[in-house]
């Protein structure tokens, strides 16, 4: 009666939540999988701790998607596997590995960018050499390399009294915006805006990016357009207020200040006062997109290893398709088979056998489908390999069962006493080979990645559904049904007939052949 009334309480959990369907994993209804690979100055193998630092970042930054049921998981000693549904590949590439180097440095020189240099934004220089619209230019020597490592220029507190030297300014004017620029903090930059039409001369970094505490976008009150608004920490508020302070004093164009990710001028805005509060806005030709996709970056920081993209795997909704209903026929096979098996062999005995397994597959897939709404378990197909291993478990629950019972039977015990001998001697076994089995299964989850997990859940669940089903309906119903004449007295089709338990039930005893011996 209490497994009725689960199931029921069940059933009205999944009226009340109006889910009917559990949730399904990439590899069943699609969705892409990107490899990131970590690398290091040294060519080794990067710090677990980095390597942990930049699996929460990313999987911050793919929470805030707002997709559900993404995974970021470690693969390895240098590898990051994303995996999420339903989001544009290019979208989701950029956003997991964008490293987002946020600095704010003191503008020198900001100057439009001549068609002849510019070209359109985004060209190799192998396209704008044959661009038509591309107007004659004179050869110049390429700028001399720039510093690539810390520790030779200015801090921060210094920053914005730097002056360009003579070689500066001729890099300067040599350098285009198709050109690398190494984004060094302590060291000037040459920067382009978004746009590709204006490049700016930047003193070395006044505020680092690990100072922001958070970052956020929307339409300011009175205002037409978005913009991301930044918060920073103590230190930098004060370092904020007092740069802005200094940039007030300065005519233009050094009273501006660069907001620069990963080397590119994101907003260059002025300042005709000190800026209090530790706040700071971005300004640019945002939509509501581009505004929260820069928020959610700036808000969740910046990774702490280079990523290269490894891999790049899309499922498409129809193949995912395709995997589920190969599975959904696999598992479909392999109970049938058991049922089949179970009717022949066990015969009447055969039939609570099936009850049992259809109540644990309704159990199951209400159980799968509740739990996808409140912790977000998505079926993928590793878990249904675990659910069609978990038909034979259960199987084997009700063999060891059957067989104690009969065992007894040929011992000479009544069928109702077999039905209870047989219980306390098969419980037992049935417990241990349950706990084996949930062992492995919480093993497996704790120590496996990915898709394995599918498997190792499922199973663990199903398990559990098993010793339900076993102690709650199997042998209840087994007790019951031993009780009336048709297995009682072993009729041919009841599973415990002569042919069955090799010796003739009558009256609910059994009674073995004399030899010729015994009747001499």
């Amino acid at each position: 009666m209490a497994l009725f009334i689960a199931v029921g309480a069940m059933i009205g959990g999944m009226f009340a939540t109006d889910a009917w369907t559990p949730k399904l994993g990439l590899d069943l209804r699609g969705g892409t999988t990107v490899t990131l690979t970590a690398s290091t100055d040294g060519g080794g193998a990067p710090a677990g701790e980095a390597l942990e630092e930049a699996r929460g970042i990313i999987q911050k930054r793919v929470d805030s998607m707002g997709v559900g049921e993404s995974e970021v998981a470690i693969s390895g000693d240098r590898q990051i596997v994303v995996s999420v549904p339903n989001v544009d590949e290019g979208k989701l590439v950029e956003m997991v590995g964008q490293t987002a180097e946020l600095r704010f440095r003191g503008v020198y020189v900001g100057m439009p960018v001549e068609n002849s240099q510019a070209g359109t934004p985004g060209q190799t220089d192998e396209e704008r050499a044959k661009d038509p619209n591309r107007q004659p230019e004179l050869p110049l020597a390429p700028p001399a390399p720039r510093p690539t490592a810390e520790g030779e220029g200015l801090p921060p507190s210094e920053a914005l009294g730097w002056e360009p030297s003579e070689q500066d300014i001729a890099d300067f004017q040599r350098w285009t915006c198709n050109m690398p620029a190494p984004d060094v903090s302590d060291q000037p930059l040459f920067s382009c805006d978004r746009e590709g039409t204006t490049k700016y001369l930047l003193t070395p970094a006044i505020i680092k990016g690990d100072q922001v505490t958070d970052a956020s976008s929307g339409i300011p009150q009175g205002g037409v357009s978005y913009v991301v608004t930044l918060q920073f920490n103590e230190e930098g508020g004060k370092a904020f207020q007092s740069a802005t302070g200094e940039l007030a004093a300065k005519q233009e164009p050094q009273n501006q200040f660069a907001i620069v990710l990963d080397g590119e001028t994101v907003s260059a805005p002025s300042v005709s006062e000190p800026i209090p509060g530790g706040q700071a806005q971005i300004e640019g030709n945002f939509n509501q997109a581009t505004a929260e996709d820069l928020a959610s970056v700036l808000r969740y920081g910046a990774l702490p290893l280079a990523f290269e993209v490894s891999s790049v795997d899309t499922v498409s909704p129809t193949l995912g398709g395709e995997q589920l209903r190969a599975g959904l026929i696999a598992g479909a096979v392999g109970l049938a088979l058991v049922l089949l098996y179970g009717l022949f062999y066990y015969r009447g005995l055969g039939v609570i056998m099936m009850l049992s397994l259809v109540l644990a597959g309704v159990l199951t897939y209400g159980l799968m489908t509740l739990l996808g709404e409140s912790m977000g378990f998505a079926l993928n197909l590793p878990g249904i390999a675990g659910v069609i291993v978990a038909v034979g478990i259960t199987a084997d629950s009700f063999i060891i069962y059957f067989e104690r019972i009969r065992d007894d039977i040929r011992e000479g015990r009544s069928v109702r006493s077999a039905a209870v001998s047989g219980w306390k001697a098969a419980y037992p076994t049935l417990l241990i080979a349950d706990a084996v089995s949930l062992i492995s299964a919480v093993v497996l989850y704790v120590l496996a990645v990915g898709g394995v997990q599918g498997f190792a859940f499922t199973l663990g669940l199903t398990t559990l559904v098993d010793l339900v089903i076993v102690f709650a309906f199997t042998h209840p119903v087994t007790m019951l049904l031993l009780r009336t004449k048709f297995f009682g007295r072993g009729h041919t089709l009841s599973g415990l007939g002569k042919s069955r338990v090799g010796v003739n039930v009558v009256g609910g005893r059994t009674r073995r052949r004399r030899t010729a011996g015994t009747e001499a």
